[in-house]
């Protein structure tokens, strides 16, 4: 909080001089001392003040900045609250009525109320998955075509046991059977394309969704693939996607998950690895004035039977491969009487639904299925830690190829809200306005799009008055940064969840039942355990303060059992230490709890890093960038964060053939990785920096150890030049 004055200091000049006109700087000064004669040397009661009466989006973030950090100028943790709960809004929560309901059934003595007893529930999520589990299948209206003879059996095969043994469901149809959480009438999609910013959003009830998702369901049984064969997705998360989506699970098919920003050869890599059968992709992308090609990136990664939508409304598509089909006459297979209805295919529990790839440290993306269960987990996590539930509006900037659009399809529909999806740059106008003409109530976020909002003021002038919280995940995340996003919206809370895609949801979150300190969690997730070891690699005792690799309790809901190119139990839990004579599983993460029980996390442990919320190991960058050049005998590519805090940012260690060569313009080095890469990976990966180095720090085995060049890095305060 260095820099600023503490509020007793502030003086009415010193607010005018943020920009605030001089008769309301000396209204604005006398509000601020009356509340600090109110509540004394309280900094949460005088900031919880502050934000609700003082504080609005129209004035300068200055102002916002000014007051914040005076507020909490000598306060004692890095990690003050931000926002706080209150009892009326409390009692409107998901588990705040299930506490006042049960609390007392569930507590015991322990229960006090809502807001005092969440940790205790959360204890108890964890210690009775019987009992709560079944409480959120009833809450989210579960339905099991045959019954699980349990809700959890010690297993030998499964670490953390296996959980709903004998089950038969299907995870689309219950997102689309109507009961008192969805009526046929209820608005269940809101969209816009970007090029109609003007134009009324549009929605699709229910009972239309219903209709459109059978109809599809239908016309791929027309394509005579075997039940269980994968079929991929490689569009941007438009209504259409979302239809198909549903679609294939629906039908007993197997979605496989593709990123609309992939280069050819990894469109190629997921196809082979799932082995899938046919592909739905579009003709391509519009993203302001530019078109991206999409069909000829499927063509080019010699994908199988692709369908293929039209960008526009044209029926016609020019080009296509002999064989391919456009999405019209794909529609037009099902001649049937009723394909507008459809049986849905009834699976164990464990069959798969989703394959999606997140980045091993090998090079090769691992490949993991999603079950029958996995959409369960996403949707208990959108009804306990971001309070989902029917008549809301979730917005989330994301795509089907990562784990955050098929969460945002299961955490909204399963709870009886709207998903709002908009067809263009989430990073501009467009979007913002989108959030306020839908009214979204809850919208997620990844810090970078969050920047760039800050950067250009895009949201000014615009009501973001029905949001109720926010969500962030995907990257680190800065203080200031999120204490701008929460003046949008009348300081309304973040809710950060850190998890992953072999989770399917969350590990550790925030909770509108919890005071909310901004870049950081205050819980472990519904259902998780976590554990911080030490330097020796043994856990911690819990809730002791303390920094080092994040270990889970292998009993969680929903998470993987499998991966399709890799061995599961050698990824997670070879090697990690035993708990009350269970293995824990492996996140590598490095995460701090600190004195005022709030989690912090400080990036991976191990040699994979988060760029712009997508994980990618060093090998693969360095495969890229190794071959840029001639010059260049070997590079390490590592993950730094800035030193104010943030999402990791990319720099390259590169070590010459010849050593009187290691001077040369280093910026040109740059621009040829960020081409390569972005051409042969993902085009929003960048460099931030390049630094040569005279060889590379190595293991008596020869392995590199990037950790020692990101300590160097971090000492010598390099990252104040990024």
């Amino acid at each position: 909080m260095g820099g600023y004055r503490s509020l007793s200091e502030i003086t009415a000049d010193q607010i005018s001089a943020v920009g605030i006109p001089s008769d309301e700087a000396e209204s604005l000064h006398r509000e601020l001392r009356r509340m600090l004669r109110d509540h004394g040397s309280s900094a949460r009661d005088t900031w919880k003040c502050i934000s609700k009466r003082m504080l609005n989006p129209n004035q300068p973030f200055a102002l916002h900045q000014m007051m914040y950090y005076g507020c909490y100028k000598d306060y004692p943790s890095d990690t003050p609250p931000a926002w706080f709960p209150d009892e009326e809004s409390v009692a409107l929560t998901n588990v705040g009525q299930l506490l006042m309901k049960r609390g007392r059934e569930l507590l015991g003595s322990r229960y006090e109320d809502p807001i005092t007893s969440f940790s205790e529930l959360q204890k108890f999520s964890v210690s009775n998955p019987e009992v709560y589990w079944k409480m959120v299948f009833e809450e989210l209206r579960v339905t099991f075509s045959v019954s699980p003879s349990c809700i959890l059996l010690e297993h030998n095969s499964f670490p953390g046991g296996q959980w709903l043994p004998g089950a038969y469901i299907n995870a689309a149809a219950n997102c689309l059977s109507f009961n008192d959480k969805r009526g046929p009438d209820d608005v269940m999609v809101i969209w816009r394309d970007e090029e109609c910013d003007s134009l009324p959003v549009q929605r699709m009830t229910l009972k239309e969704l219903n209709r459109e998702v059978c109809l599809v369901a239908n016309s791929l049984d027309m394509l005579k693939l075997a039940k269980g064969s994968a079929i991929a997705i490689d569009m941007p998360m438009t209504v259409n996607a979302v239809i198909i989506y549903l679609a294939i699970v629906l039908a007993g098919y197997v979605v496989v998950s593709i990123a609309d920003s992939f280069a050819p050869v990894e469109i190629s890599t997921r196809l082979r690895i799932s082995n899938a059968k046919a592909i739905f992709t579009q003709d391509y992308i519009i993203r302001g004035d530019k078109e991206l090609p999409l069909y000829r990136r499927v063509i080019d990664a010699h994908a199988p039977l692709a369908v293929v939508l039209p960008t526009r409304g044209s029926t016609f598509i020019n080009g296509l491969r002999t064989g391919d089909m456009s999405w019209h006459d794909f529609l037009r297979s099902a001649k049937l009487a009723n394909a507008n209805q459809y049986t849905a295919v009834v699976q164990p529990v464990q069959a798969f639904t989703n394959i999606l790839f997140s980045s091993g440290t090998t090079g090769e993306p691992k490949a993991i299925p999603w079950t029958h269960a996995t959409p369960i987990k996403a949707a208990a996590d959108a009804w306990s830690h971001t309070d989902v539930r029917k008549g809301d509006v979730v917005a989330w900037p994301t795509n089907l190829g990562w784990m955050m659009g098929p969460w945002l399809v299961y955490a909204t529909l399963l709870n009886g809200a709207s998903m709002a999806l908009y067809n263009g740059s989430p990073l501009h106008s467009g979007f913002a306005k989108f959030v306020q003409d839908a009214k979204v109530t809850m919208l997620g976020v990844v810090p970078s799009i969050v920047r760039a909002w800050k950067s250009t003021n895009c949201t000014a002038a615009l009501d973001w008055s029905s949001i109720r919280c926010f969500s962030s995940t995907g990257e680190a995340s800065s203080v200031d940064e999120y204490l701008w996003l929460m003046g949008r919206a009348y300081y309304k809370p973040v809710i950060e969840l850190c998890g992953g895609t072999e989770i399917g949801g969350g590990f550790i979150s925030g909770s509108l039942l919890q005071p909310q300190a901004l870049a950081a969690f205050s819980t472990p997730a519904m259902g998780c355990n976590l554990f911080i070891l030490d330097s020796n690699g043994h856990p911690l005792p819990q809730n002791m303060q303390g920094i080092g690799e994040l270990a889970l309790d292998p009993t969680m809901f929903g998470a993987s059992t499998t991966l399709l190119n890799a061995d599961h139990y050698n990824v997670y839990f070879k090697g990690m230490p035993m708990w009350n004579g269970k293995v824990l599983r492996r996140h590598g993460d490095v995460f701090e709890l600190n004195a005022a029980g709030y989690y912090r996390a400080h990036g991976r442990a191990d040699d994979t890093m988060n760029l712009g919320g997508i994980k990618v190991s060093s090998v693969e960058i360095e495969r890229v960038c190794n071959g840029v050049n001639d010059d260049i005998l070997e590079t390490a590519a590592i993950g730094l964060p800035p030193s104010g805090g943030g999402p990791e940012q990319l720099v390259i260690a590169i070590v010459f053939k010849d050593q009187r060569i290691s001077g040369k313009d280093l910026e040109n080095f740059k621009m040829a990785f960020n081409t390569a890469l972005q051409k042969e990976l993902n085009p929003l990966f960048r460099v931030s920096s390049v630094v040569a180095v005279p060889s590379l720090p190595r293991t008596a085995t020869n392995k590199v150890m990037r950790r020692v060049l990101r300590q160097q890095f971090s000492q010598s305060n390099h990252s104040a030049k990024l």
